[in-house]
């Protein structure tokens, strides 16, 4: 390097470091912040934190500061809420809004995708029958199996990317055709990135900064993905206008693409082409993955705990299936009602895998009192999920699998205010709804077709994630699914 090169790059650092120290000085100084560890200047609370095991240290400095704290993550500020009370207080009693899911606004697409997947009517088929027509290809798939042990990840993951394909774009695809299979490896790779904390304060909270182009790392990859996605979502997009009647609209696409219309000459809309492909993207990465690990997971617990199993489908007292569905009939989401167990089995897995304990980071959109402290806009909130979901208090021996955390003692379905895999308060999961009726359909149409068959000794099977971190991904295994 030139001796012009080196001064250069000198007088570079030199303003890089002023600009960073003036953004850490104001933003260490303003507002009368919740207590915490000290940080360091640019690195803040990281070597403070064991990465390996985020949510140990989270639960560390709970005990130690109270269930409100301060941490920085580089120079971005971060309020970690940890409990129910907490919880509660910031995203329902104060869910107005200042408590935001997303850094920009968004309000309007986030309105319209909320009440579009609410919607059971697009086209000519309901959002359930969607669900219902890819459970059967599921249970066609797995019977093609023909009870051998068999690696349950792809075929879990087409099912639940299948029907939001189907919900986005109006036709499913078929678990061999390229293109699916390309979407899913991006998706699939993008989630095993966000299961890395590290990875994952890359993302969340570097985003803004130049720092994070510097940096090594998968979320370089991560972006590369989400650029495929979005040009795998305007491909779809541009067929949709080809095609597109206003007033028979078939699936998110076209009910997206009537609402510009309808929206071209006000100038406030955020209906863009832009933001449909960015909603597009979200509804695709949130929808699939979740689900598909969801059910990675009940599976494996269904197996360490056959007594779960069996009480489903053999026991004369909770022959939920056979009593309320029996062998030649599709179930449908009003039976849930009706089968308290199966019910019970599904909450008890949501709560017990725990699979997102960090929640999806919040933002504070406007300077805000909160309790007895300030907190300056633009604040990340980590509102934590895991210490409500797992509170000994709510569940008993809440590390325990056990379906009768959601039974009363008649052995009817019981409801928790604790129960919160999809957060809670109007920021919380858009497709919350949809998931519930997948998680539900999926699992009992297995079950209804199947007895599932460990390989190997059910007391060796290990629930232990491959990845600890902002995301609990299940390990692989192998499963017999032997036709009933």
């Amino acid at each position: 390097m030139n001796p012009w090169e080196l001064t250069t790059t000198a007088l570079l650092a030199c303003v890089i470091f002023l600009i960073f120290w003036c953004q850490w000085s104001q933003g260490f100084k303003r507002g009368k912040l919740p207590p915490g560890p000290t940080p360091l200047p640019f690195i803040g609370n990281i070597l403070q934190l064991d990465m390996k095991n985020i949510l140990a240290s989270f639960s560390q400095l709970a005990e130690k500061y109270g269930p409100i704290y301060t941490l920085y993550f580089g120079t971005e500020r971060v309020v970690v809420l940890y409990g129910y009370d907490i919880l509660k207080e910031a995203l329902i009693d104060q869910g107005d809004g200042k408590f935001s899911l997303f850094k920009k606004t968004w309000k309007q697409i986030q309105r319209f995708s909320l009440m579009t997947l609410r919607n059971f009517g697009m086209g000519k088929r309901s959002i359930e029958e969607r669900v219902q027509e890819e459970a059967q290809c599921l249970v066609e798939k797995l019977r093609k199996t023909k009870g051998q042990p068999t690696d349950p990840t792809f075929i879990l993951g087409c099912a639940p990317c299948n029907v939001i394909c189907s919900i986005l774009f109006h036709n499913r695809f078929e678990y061999n055709d390229e293109k699916f299979l390309n979407l899913m490896n991006l998706l699939k790779e993008n989630f095993q990135v966000l299961s890395s904390p590290w990875a994952q304060v890359r993302l969340e909270l570097f985003s803004y900064s130049v720092v994070v182009l510097y940096l090594p790392g998968k979320h370089k990859q991560f972006s590369r993905n989400i650029e495929e996605i979005k040009t795998f979502a305007l491909e779809r997009v541009k067929e949709h206008h080809k095609m597109l009647d206003p007033s028979n609209p078939q699936d998110y696409i076209d009910c997206y693409l009537s609402k510009m219309q309808q929206e071209k000459d006000n100038p406030q809309s955020e209906f863009d082409l832009e933001n449909l492909i960015a909603a597009t993207t979200d509804l695709l990465a949130a929808g699939t993955e979740t689900t598909s690990s969801t059910l990675r997971y009940g599976l494996l617990l269904i197996l360490k705990h056959p007594e779960v199993q069996s009480k489903v489908q053999k026991l004369p007292c909770l022959q939920e299936i056979e009593r309320v569905i029996g062998r030649n009939r599709a179930p449908s989401i009003k039976d849930r009602q009706d089968m308290p167990y199966v019910d019970a089995g599904v909450h008890e897995i949501q709560r017990f895998i725990d699979l997102s304990p960090f929640n999806l980071a919040h933002a504070v959109t406007q300077d805000i009192q909160f309790q007895k402290y300030v907190l300056p806009k633009g604040t990340t909130i980590f509102p934590l999920l895991s210490p409500v979901l797992w509170d000994s208090k709510e569940f008993p021996n809440p590390d325990q699998f056990d379906p009768q955390h959601f039974l009363d003692k008649n052995g009817k379905f019981k409801k928790s205010d604790y129960f919160m895999p999809f957060s809670i308060g109007k920021r919380s999961c858009l497709g919350e709804g949809l998931a519930k009726m997948e998680l539900f359909l999926f699992f009992t149409s297995i079950l209804q077709n199947f007895t599932l068959k460990p390989v190997g000794d059910p007391n060796e099977i290990s629930l232990k994630s491959n990845y600890v971190g902002f995301i609990n991904i299940p390990p692989h295994y192998q499963l017999c699914f032997v036709p009933l």
